[in-house]
This record gives C-alpha cells, sequence and structure tokens, in this order.
C-alpha cells in the first residue's frame, strides 16, 4: 500500500486533563451574567442573547452545509472531518432550539413590530401573516422541526455505516442531502430575515439570506479547522487526517473570504447607488458613532487581513498561522453580526457598557454547547469508519493485488 508522505512530525499530545471542567464555568459564569442582565434590563438581555444564538447558529448551519457538500459532491478528502461537521450540525436540535426559548420569550424586547397593527402598517401587511406573533413562533417551530428531520436522518445513516458499511446508507444520505440543500437554502434565509434581519423591519434586501449563508460557511470553516488542528494533534485523527486535507480547507476558507465579502459589498453598492431612503437608512445609521469604526474593522479584518493572510499557498497547512486566523474569523464573525443587530436598540454607536452582557450570554452558550459536543462526539466513532472512500482520505491510492489476503497473483497478460 502506498503510505502518504505529505505529513509532517507532530508534536506531542496536549495535556487537557485541566480543561475538562471549562464548560461547566462557562456555564455558570454565563449564567451569573445573563441572570443579572436579564433583571437590571430585559430588552438589553434579550439583543444579547439574540446576538450570542445567531454566532452558534451560522456555525452549526454552515456544518450542515459542509456535510450535505460532502455527499452531493462525494468528495474523499472531507471523510476525515465528516463526523465533526455532523456533531456541530446536530447541535441544531434539541440544544440551539433550547437556547432558542430566551429569544422567543422576550420577543418583544426585541422586535419592535410585534407589538404593532399591520393593519395600519403597509410594511407589515406585506409581510402578513409572518410578521405577527402567532406567524413568529410557527414559523421557528417549522425551521428548527425541518432542521431536526434533515439532521437526524443525515446523522442516523452516517452512523448507521459505520455498522453495516452497505451502499444503502450512502444512498441515503445523499437523498437527504439532495432534498435539504433545498430546504436547507429557504430556512436558512428566511431565519435569517425572521430573526436578524427584522430588528430592524422596514429595511429588506434581496441577497440578505446570500449574504447570511456565506458568513455560516465562513466561520464553520474556521471552526471546522481549528477542531480537526487539535483532533490531530490528540492523535484521534491523524491516521485519516493529512496536509492536503488542511490545504483543500484552507482553500475553501479562503474562497468564502472573498465570496463573503463580494456580497456584502453587492449589498451595500446596491443599496447606497439606489439612494433610495427606505433602504439607505440601514446603513445611515451604522455611519454613526462608533458603528462607523467597527465598519472599517469589518473591512479590514474580516476581508482584508485573512485575504492577504491565505493568500499564499503554505499559509493553508501552516497550523502557526492558520490557527490564529481561525480564532480572528470567530471574533470578525461576532463583530458582523453585532454590526447587523445591535444598530437596532444602539444606533449612536457599539453598546461597550453592555459589553458585559454580550459576553457573559456568549459564555453560556459555548459552555452548554461545548459540552453537548463533546458528549456526542466521545459516544461515537471520531471519523466514520465504513464510508466508501475513506481509503482515499487515509492517503492509500491503490492497493496492489498481492497485498490482498487470498487474492491471486496477475502478474502477466490476460491469456496467462
Amino acid at each position: 500500500m502506498n503510505s502518504p508522505n505529505d505529513t509532517t512530525p507532530l508534536p506531542p499530545p496536549l495535556d487537557l486533563s485541566g480543561w475538562r471542567r471549562l464548560p461547566a464555568a462557562l456555564m455558570v459564569g454565563g449564567a451569573v451574567l445573563s441572570v443579572i442582565g436579564a433583571g437590571v434590563n430585559p430588552a438589553e438581555f434579550g439583543f444579547s442573547w439574540l446576538l450570542a444564538f445567531m454566532f452558534f447558529l451560522s456555525i452549526a448551519l454552515g456544518a450542515l452545509f459542509l456535510v450535505m457538500v460532502h455527499h452531493l459532491s462525494d468528495a474523499g478528502w472531507s471523510v476525515a472531518t465528516r463526523r465533526v461537521c455532523e456533531h456541530i450540525a446536530s447541535l441544531l436540535f434539541p440544544w440551539l432550539a433550547l437556547l432558542f426559548l430566551p429569544v422567543a420569550f422576550f420577543a418583544k424586547h426585541i422586535y419592535s413590530w410585534m407589538t404593532m397593527d399591520p393593519r395600519g402598517n403597509s410594511s407589515l401587511s406585506a409581510k402578513w401573516p409572518v410578521f405577527t406573533m402567532p406567524g413568529y413562533y410557527i414559523t421557528s417551530a417549522v425551521f428548527f422541526g425541518l432542521w431536526w428531520l434533515l439532521v437526524s436522518r443525515l446523522r442516523y445513516w452516517s452512523l448507521r455505516q459505520d455498522e453495516t458499511g452497505g451502499v444503502r446508507c450512502t444512498i441515503r444520505m445523499r437523498f437527504h442531502s439532495g432534498w435539504g440543500m433545498v430546504m436547507f437554502a429557504l430556512t436558512l434565509t428566511f431565519s435569517g430575515v425572521l430573526w436578524m434581519q427584522s430588528v430592524q423591519y422596514l429595511w429588506f434586501s434581496a441577497i440578505y439570506g446570500v449574504y447570511f449563508f456565506a458568513s455560516c460557511v465562513w466561520v464553520a470553516l474556521a471552526a471546522v479547522y481549528a477542531i480537526t488542528v487539535l483532533l490531530q494533534r490528540q492523535r484521534i485523527l491523524d491516521t485519516v487526517l493529512h496536509n492536503h486535507q488542511f490545504y483543500f480547507l484552507g482553500l475553501l476558507f479562503f474562497a468564502f473570504t472573498v465570496f463573503q465579502a463580494y456580497i456584502e459589498f453587492a449589498q451595500y453598492f446596491v443599496v447606497w447607488n439606489a439612494n433610495m431612503p427606505v433602504e439607505t437608512f440601514w446603513y445611515v445609521i451604522r455611519q454613526n458613532g462608533s458603528w462607523w469604526w467597527v465598519g472599517m474593522i469589518l473591512i479590514f479584518g474580516h476581508f482584508l487581513l485573512p485575504f492577504f493572510v491565505l493568500l499564499r499557498v503554505k499559509a493553508k497547512t501552516n497550523f502557526k498561522i492558520m490557527l490564529p486566523v481561525c480564532v480572528w474569523a470567530l471574533a470578525m464573525n461576532f463583530v458582523d453580526l453585532s454590526f447587523n443587530i445591535l444598530p437596532a436598540r444602539h444606533p449612536g454607536g457599539f453598546p461597550l457598557q453592555w459589553l458585559w452582557l454580550q459576553l457573559g450570554c456568549l459564555a453560556f452558550m459555548s459552555g452548554f454547547l461545548g459540552w453537548a459536543f463533546l458528549k456526542n462526539f466521545n459516544r461515537h466513532a471520531p471519523f466514520p469508519q465504513k464510508a466508501p472512500r475513506l481509503l482515499e482520505a487515509m492517503g492509500i491510492s491503490y492497493i496492489e493485488p498481492e497485498e490482498i489476503p487470498g487474492a491471486p497473483s496477475i502478474s502477466g497478460g490476460a491469456n496467462e
């Protein structure tokens, strides 16, 4: 068998015994700050919780997309990271559904249109019945129901494949990825509009769903890259992970860096050049006070910095470069979501005085979802055990007949 020679010697595994209590510590600390914030200012807590929720929702939705693309493209290199993406996507239900409950409970404090009569508002009447209180809750439940159906089916057949290795498992995962991709596009678009864009319901954008999709995949790639580096360091995925797979992850990360920036600029370009007050007011607010500086941070930190760092081929497999970039991408995604959500409540500038509450909500969800992820990861094999392209992922490109036990030697031609 051909052994891959593209790997570099790994440093010793890290001692992570001292980090086992981190999820619990984050949950306790985050819960204390969140409860204090909810008691002091319910509206501020609602916006902070929504911000943290959308941050983790974007990662989970991006991971779900990567799983479906893997099945639809019949890729071999992504077998090694498929199980990690499946575990992240599985956070959509029930864990993120549970974390959505405070958003639903404090919805009246977040969305001003919930207390308005749509009959006297042309903008709301055009979006009836979704932009009503019953419509909001019913539509949200539909989103989570569809995500549960898709994720549970993909996860079931993936784990079933570990047991049987049957071709039916592969066929079923491709089938669910087929209809799931269409459903994914619809639910991602409308969830972004209903939960995030509607904090300023008067504004609309025809490509807001594409923008949210690009952000989801971009941040998910950063998270998956960082997690797989840690798993390889711990010798958990070292048999199936090689430099070329990290290169492909880095290449996709670079591609979505450009794509996300293009979509965000296209949205701004179209809105600003149309020069219609009903559309431009969204960007006018984000030029006030410190929001202008947040916009500059996004231009340079969300696009230019990762673009130029990832431009070099060797940078995509250099962990000393990629890990800081991945952490930076997670931070930039949080800033980008803040830029979308918080100006509805703080049009004068970024609310630094409430940063402790935003970080508290983020800390609680980090600990809670981190615990759920580790629980699922430890219960199952770290990578698909009987995937059709597992040998390809392991770097085995060809097997000589002599190396197969019991196979006859075919050293001559067909007439021998």
